[in-house]
């Protein structure tokens, strides 16, 4: 039987085809209401960060999509990859100068990245108590925060128990 009270595993414990899904209605929706257009390219280039929670970079990206026939120069993923950071569906991992779909129904919102050394996966962790305590600090310093990124390295309960 699970045990009830330990914290679930952002990196493990979800129905990833239900949270793919997700994004692609929000992304789908998003870009109709907005009148922004979610390309043939932009779109894959979606559920291929979909496809895992890992972090991907461009080339990776750019890989794949050529294979497909979308393209092989680097612009056709950099183009897709920004727009949908633009749009607030994918993150830019900078610790890893890689892209991870984002997973959250909010458009606008600044999660803690969880990063796993072990098997790459990234977590996005919202955290409104960390947010605050961010905002008192730089209140405090006088500081107006213009982008907030937080990103966290370290070992996934899976890992850790891998004895990675």
């Amino acid at each position: 039987m699970p045990d009830d009270s330990a914290p679930a595993d952002p990196f493990h414990d979800h129905d990833h085809g239900h949270c793919a899904a997700a994004v692609l209605r929000r992304a789908e929706a998003q870009a109709r209401d907005e009148g922004v257009r979610l390309t043939p390219v932009r779109r894959r280039a979606l559920e291929i960060l979909l496809e895992s929670h890992r972090a991907m970079g461009a080339y990776e990206v750019l890989e794949r999509l050529s294979a497909e026939g979308f393209g092989k120069q680097p612009p056709v993923a950099y183009r897709a990859l920004d727009f949908l950071v633009e749009q607030g569906l994918a993150h830019r991992v900078q610790r890893l100068n890689a892209y991870a779909a984002c997973l959250s129904a909010e458009r606008d919102h600044s999660p803690a990245f969880l990063i796993c050394r072990g098997c790459e996966q990234v977590a996005e962790a919202d955290s409104p108590e960390l947010r605050a305590a961010l905002a008192d600090l730089s209140a405090a310093a006088g500081f107006r925060i213009e982008r907030r990124t937080v990103e966290l390295l370290g070992l996934c309960a899976r890992c850790t128990e891998a004895g990675l």
